[in-house]
């Protein structure tokens, strides 16, 4: 019989490849459609290749490290290296969730009639729009984690007891200190806008389908109304992937929240949340394709 340890070896490495070699043949795709095909290249495809490249680091950032874990590499990171992979891993997290959010609204403006007033004056903007929008979310996650950098440092805590963030090669600087609720709630804060952002905009776009079947419904005959819409088709999309991420997102925020919070530290959950912080990108690149 396999040992549990194998497989969840077995397991991280398949996320790794999957997540890597999803998005390099994404963005590969991008690339070729920007400089091969520029014709047919869309303004949202700037904002996917940026997802694209975020979602890579952050897989990359997040699942080497608990590969190395589970394998019992020693000393795999010293004081730079676990400020490095933090904040890479921190920051792209943030992007990916702010681009998701970015792609969420364009979707929106992108539907709505120019007879609607913002619509009509936001469309000629969407890329200044979009390139403001990118810009900000990098300097927003740039400030809030670049504060976090000193605080990480090497593992020098062997007990796995106490208030703070430990996992097998990086903790807190001054690990069992009370005072971090305050940086936590900043990031919660941020996580949540975005959020709701995205679900604003999903709850916009299934409102607006349910119309626009209900008017197509006059205008068809009896017997294709019970054929699938696409209308229908796409409202089913936006429910499946909004209910995936944002079941992901709070089941990733729940087992960070309790890793940093409980005393008695369990060694193997970072590299549990290591799987969902993975599998939170890898949809979302599709996002405005199933749409």
């Amino acid at each position: 019989m396999v040992p549990s340890n194998t497989i969840f070896q077995i397991f991280l490495i398949f996320q790794l490849c999957l997540g890597v070699i999803g998005n390099s043949l994404l963005l590969m795709l991008y690339i070729y459609s920007f400089f091969l095909r520029p014709h047919v290249k869309k303004l949202i495809d700037s904002v996917l290749t940026h997802l694209t490249i975020v979602n890579m680091l952050m897989i990359i950032s997040t699942l080497i490290k608990n590969i190395m874990l589970s394998f019992g590499v020693p000393n795999f990171l010293d004081d730079v290296g676990c400020k490095a992979v933090l904040f890479s891993f921190r920051v792209s997290r943030g992007l990916s969730i702010c681009t998701t959010s970015v792609l969420s609204t364009f979707q929106v403006i992108t539907i709505t009639p120019s007879s609607s007033k913002w619509a009509c004056w936001l469309k000629p903007r969407l890329s200044t729009w979009i390139l403001s929008s990118l810009l900000c979310s990098w300097l927003i996650n740039l400030v809030i984690y670049g504060y976090m950098v000193d605080l990480v440092i090497a593992q020098t805590n062997k007990t796995h007891a106490g208030l703070g963030y430990l996992d097998g090669y990086c903790q807190n600087k001054y690990f069992g200190d009370h005072n971090s609720w305050s940086f936590n709630t900043i990031i919660i804060i941020h996580d949540l806008f975005f959020v709701a952002i995205m679900m604003w905009a999903s709850l916009y776009m299934l409102i607006f389908f349910y119309r626009h079947h209900k008017r197509a419904q006059h205008l068809h005959s009896p017997s294709l109304s019970s054929q699938p819409s696409p209308e229908r088709k796409a409202t089913h999309s936006i429910l499946s992937l909004v209910s995936c991420f944002v079941l992901i997102y709070w089941l990733n925020n729940s087992i960070t929240l309790y890793g940093f919070y409980t005393k008695g530290k369990i060694p193997r959950l970072e590299s549990i949340n290591a799987i969902f912080y993975s599998m939170l990108p890898n949809h979302l690149p599709f996002f405005t394709h199933e749409e």
